[in-house]
């Protein structure tokens, strides 16, 4: 009895009949394989890169109203469907190639870029920018930083770096502080040997409000070594020669007026002091420096 076969005729084929002549007597031609799905090359030479970029912009728009449309499982669908965009587009030579760090001394450039934390040949349109703007901006030298992507391959990074102020000396360490009294970790106090020097506790906080009224006063800055907060109350003026201004706990403008004044009038500045006592604004103390007499030494039984 033959076997049954489902679906089929019960008739069995004869592997030896010929296949039925075409209409004008000749073979069909055989098909052409078909390609592997996924191991085809990069797109046709008629696809080009803004091709794909126009394309991998509509995969987003429909991923965008898949998650509009399903909610949390849309949110997955369209990962899945930006990480196709981000392969599509980095075929066509979307990748990170080059990155331009703007506005940022070189100190602080390389700092700036390690904590991007991009890397050569990433996918550039995928790209979070406000993630790299957040890590940017936790780095000390950075005010705000303004992240911009050129395609096909360049990241800018567009920095207003804090501005250092001044050396803030306490209990035996230095830091660098900026304008707003801020320590700037990543900034070597060694390396700023030009700013002014501010000693004390309270000191980084205080500096702001008198480093302006002394850079109005180039001759001056020019003579200090390093300013003093007394009691986190008021400052200390020291010069290189060993001289001490006392600055009143308020009203320290008017007091380096006075200062001016009195310059101008006896250029004390130019003599030398031991001190100057302006802590009270109705009366300026002025210590002159002791200078040791030096005298022949006696004869023997004067």
């Amino acid at each position: 009895m033959p076997a049954a076969v489902r679906g089929g005729s019960r008739a069995q084929a004869n592997p030896r009949a010929k296949a039925p002549a075409s209409p004008r007597g000749k073979r069909p031609a055989s098909p052409k394989p078909a390609q592997a799905p996924g191991r085809g090359g990069p797109p046709g030479p008629g696809l080009s890169p803004k091709t794909v970029l126009f394309a991998a912009a509509a995969v987003v728009a429909l991923a965008l109203g898949v998650t509009l449309a399903t909610g949390q499982r849309g949110e997955r669908l369209v990962q899945a469907f930006e990480h196709a965009a981000d392969v599509k587009l980095a075929q066509a030579g979307f990748r990170l190639k080059k990155v331009h760090v703007e506005g940022a001394s070189p100190m602080a450039t390389a700092d700036i870029v390690k904590a991007a934390g991009v890397y050569a040949d990433q996918p550039l349109v995928g790209l979070d920018l406000q993630d790299v703007r957040r890590k940017v901006e936790s780095v000390g030298w950075v005010k705000q930083v303004r992240v911009v992507r050129l395609l096909p391959d360049t990241l800018v990074l567009a920095v207003e770096e804090r501005r250092q102020l001044a050396v803030w000396q306490r209990e035996g360490k230095t830091s660098v502080i900026d304008d707003h009294g801020e320590v700037i970790p990543e900034a070597d106090p060694g390396r700023f040997a030009g700013l002014p020097l501010v000693v004390g506790e309270g000191a980084d906080a205080a500096a702001p409000g008198i480093l302006p009224l002394l850079a109005q006063r180039p001759r001056l800055l020019q003579l200090a070594d390093a300013l003093v907060r007394v009691d986190d109350r008021r400052w200390d003026l020291r010069l290189k020669d060993g001289s001490l201004i006392q600055l009143p706990s308020t009203g320290e403008e008017q007091a380096l007026m006075q200062l001016e004044q009195l310059d101008q009038r006896s250029h004390i500045l130019e003599l030398g002091f031991d001190r100057i006592d302006l802590r009270n604004p109705e009366l300026v103390a002025v210590r002159p420096r002791q200078t040791e007499l030096v005298g022949r030494p006696a004869a023997a039984g004067a």
